[in-house]
């Protein structure tokens, strides 16, 4: 009994080089005299991996605003264009100076431009004789709840009776694959 114990004992360190001398995150293959070492699957850091990854991008997408501003001089309601989810900042502005032409705008002139968000735009309501007026307002956020309720908001607040929703619309980026 005493010898096996003794021979189990001689035998531990050499469990100890089981590795077979491998770097860290790697694992010993072969046999029979012939030994290498492969990559173990999600080791360390800098190991290489054969889990699938997605391939492709996240793409900016964009939104404008634009309004007639000679409506006001000309006292007549103000043309308003509008467009989102465009591929760049110029597409997303000619997008919105053609549809507030379209609408009749005759001097139409971009007053916002987003990307990779939402957009509201609230027009003031009067209750009829004696109703305050008050001004359009066009708010961005993260979330078109976010936007939508501030712009109704800071409608209220700024001098009319009632607000109510005249556009909103979100251009938020895109995941195009490869």
């Amino acid at each position: 009994m005493r010898l096996l114990l003794v021979f189990l004992v001689c035998l531990m360190p050499l469990a100890a080089f089981a590795e077979g001398g491998c770097p860290p995150g790697q694992y010993p293959i072969g046999g029979q005299g012939v030994q290498g070492c492969a990559p173990i699957s999600g080791g360390s850091p800098g190991a290489s991996s054969s889990a699938a990854r997605p391939t492709g991008k996240w793409e900016t997408r964009w939104g404008a605003i634009a309004e007639d501003v000679s409506a006001n001089e000309r006292g007549v309601a103000g043309a308003t264009g509008a467009s989102e989810s465009q591929q760049s900042k110029r597409e997303a502005q000619s997008a919105a100076l053609q549809q507030c032409e379209k609408l009749g705008g005759q001097s139409c002139r971009v007053v916002l431009t987003y990307n990779n968000q939402c957009v509201a735009i609230a027009d003031p309501k009067s209750r009829g004789r004696g109703g305050k007026g008050g001004k359009s307002v066009i708010y961005r956020a993260e979330t078109l709840s976010q936007a939508k309720t501030e712009a109704i908001r800071r409608c209220s607040t700024g001098g009319a009776d009632q607000c109510s929703l005249a556009y909103s619309a979100c251009s938020m980026s895109e995941f195009k694959s490869f």
